[in-house]
This record gives structure tokens, C-alpha cells and sequence, in this order.
């Protein structure tokens, strides 16, 4: 099935899938203070969307456009989505929300890196150089040895930002064949069916307050997943992914407001290298007309 490209609502629907990410981390990080583990979280940021989207579809008589033949590669994607959501959800507890939002912004640097040393594909200098001075954003943030930034957030903030580019290849295949809330709802059902084994050494009773956040991470969850694979329907991932970086003014607004944390004034140097790297490899993958690299920065929540 043949989807016609619409680059300007591609845009709009990626704008809007960084704001409602920026909202979902927020409530994350806020969610876990209340004493909610990550492995409840996980679970209930899955099973909330998956029975939403069935209700939705089985009201309106409509549960045949969750029919798919590709159920093995929807399977793949919520296998490798849930790893890369526990290194995603693990940065935002660890790091403040500003700091973890730019790691996730280190994917570009990945794909890149990775497919020259594992795929043999031909990098030439203005790409190589990118990789260079987005690594070189990443020191300036962490600087090693200063304690800025803890060593263990940096790693799992750096491992974010890794795994997304494996998603964002599968979530950009599967959109050629299904449609956005086929996808959403395939990869909440069996996350959940993946975190569901796990529950019970985790669960216990929360205030009503930590309740309505849980629900509420569950929400947005599904929102920015229909928003995200959507985006990826109807245009490109080097089209799209200029709206991502836009997520860091939501992230930076919510760690101050909420939790009353600024990132250190390293951020400031290091993020805008970040920023460019990326930007220089997105516009070198459009000018070479290549296969869309990973470059979406939020496509495991």
C-alpha cells in the first residue's frame, strides 16, 4: 500500500509529537517520586494505551484495521522499544529533563558511526566530522572527571539515544503496510505482555495521586505514538526530525516549573554542537538521497 506524502502535516504532527514527549517524560520523572517503579511504570505506559485503542476501535465496529500480516515485525519492534524504553525512562529519573532530552538527541551520531563500522557504508568527511562535533557537545555537557553530570545517567542517556535508531527504522517500515494506530496498539499490547512477568515483584498499593499520573503517562504515551508514527507515515525521518529538537524548551520549561532543576550552564555549550551535528547529518542524508538514516529522537516512549 502506496501512502502519499504530505511533508507539511508531517511537519505539524512531529512538532506536536515533541511537545506531548516532553509532557510524558515530565510525568516519568514525576510519577517515579511518588514512589512508582519503572518496571509499573513501563507496564501501565503499555497496557493503558493497548485497552484505550481496543475500546476505541471495538465502539465504533471498526477492530478489523488492527488485522496485520507483519505481526512477527510488530513483535520485533516492541522487543527492541521496550529495551530502549527502559534506557529512555532511566535517563529522565537519573538525569534532569533538559540533560536527558539532549542524549536522546545523539542518534543521528550513532547511525552514522554504526553504519560505517558495522554496514561498510561509505561516510564521507562532512558526516564524520558531525559525529566528531556532536561527541565533542557531549563531553562539554558531561565533562568527565568534573561530576557535573552522573556518570551512570550519562550512559544510560547515551544508550537512549542508540536505541532509537533501531526503532525508528522499524517504525518507518511498518508504516508503509499498517496504519499509526495499528502499530501504537501492537507495540502496547505486547509490551505490556513483556512487563506483565515482571509485575508482581514490582507492584504495590500508591496514593490516588500517583494513580492519576500513572494513567496520565499511559495517555500521553498513546497520544505521542500516534502523533510519532504518523509523522513517519506521511513524511521522511530527514523531513521530520528538525521538529524534535524543539522538545528541549518543553523539557527545559517542566525541569524548572516542576522539579525546580536547570541544567548546569555547560548544557548551553554542549547542546547547540549537539543540535548542529545532527542537523549537518540530516541535510548531508537529503542532499545524498539515501535511505532515511535513524534519526528520531523519541520514537520508544
Amino acid at each position: 500500500m502506496t501512502v502519499r506524502q504530505r511533508p507539511l502535516y508531517a511537519l505539524a504532527l512531529r512538532l506536536a509529537a515533541a511537545a506531548v514527549l516532553a509532557t510524558l517524560l515530565m510525568l516519568v520523572k514525576l510519577t517515579q517520586k511518588k514512589g512508582v517503579s519503572l518496571p509499573e511504570i513501563m507496564f501501565w505506559r503499555q497496557a493503558v494505551p493497548s485497552a484505550l485503542l481496543f475500546g476505541y476501535l471495538a465502539s465504533r465496529r471498526e477492530l478489523h484495521r488492527l488485522r496485520t500480516r507483519r505481526l512477527g515485525s510488530h513483535g520485533r519492534r516492541a522487543l527492541i522499544g521496550m529495551t530502549g524504553m527502559v534506557f529512555n525512562f532511566g535517563a529522565v529519573i537519573l538525569l534532569p529533563l533538559a540533560i536527558a532530552t539532549i542524549f536522546g538527541f545523539t542518534t543521528p551520531l550513532f547511525a552514522v558511526a554504526l553504519g560505517a563500522l558495522i554496514l561498510r557504508e561509505q561516510v564521507g568527511p562532512w558526516r564524520w566530522l558531525a559525529v566528531a562535533l556532536g561527541f565533542a557537545g557531549v563531553l562539554v555537557i558531561v565533562r568527565p572527571g568534573a561530576m557535573t553530570i552522573p556518570p551512570l545517567g550519562a550512559l544510560v542517556g547515551l544508550g537512549s539515544g542508540f536505541m532509537v535508531a533501531l526503532v525508528s527504522i522499524q517504525i518507518r517500515d511498518l508504516g508503509r503496510t499498517e496504519e499509526p494506530i495499528s502499530t501504537v496498539f501492537y507495540f502496547s499490547l505486547l509490551g505490556a505482555m513483556m512487563m506483565l512477568p515482571v509485575l508482581p515483584f514490582f507492584a504495590k498499593a500508591h496514593s490516588p495521586a500517583a494513580w492519576l499520573t500513572v494513567i496520565a503517562v499511559g495517555l500521553c504515551g498513546a497520544v505521542f505514538q500516534l502523533l510519532l508514527t504518523a509523522s513517519l507515515r506521511y513524511g521522511s525521518v530527514t523531513s521530520v526530525v528538525v521538529m524534535d529538537y524543539s522538545s528541549l524548551i518543553w523539557s527545559t520549561l517542566y525541569g524548572w516549573a516542576v522539579f525546580a532543576q536547570l541544567p548546569p550552564a555547560t548544557t548551553w555549550l554542549g547542546a547547540p554542537l549537539i543540535i548542529a551535528a545532527g542537523l549537518v547529518i540530516t541535510w548531508r542524508e537529503h542532499r545524498l538521497a539515501k535511505a532515511p538514516s535513524p534519526l528520531a529522537a523519541t520514537a520508544l516512549e
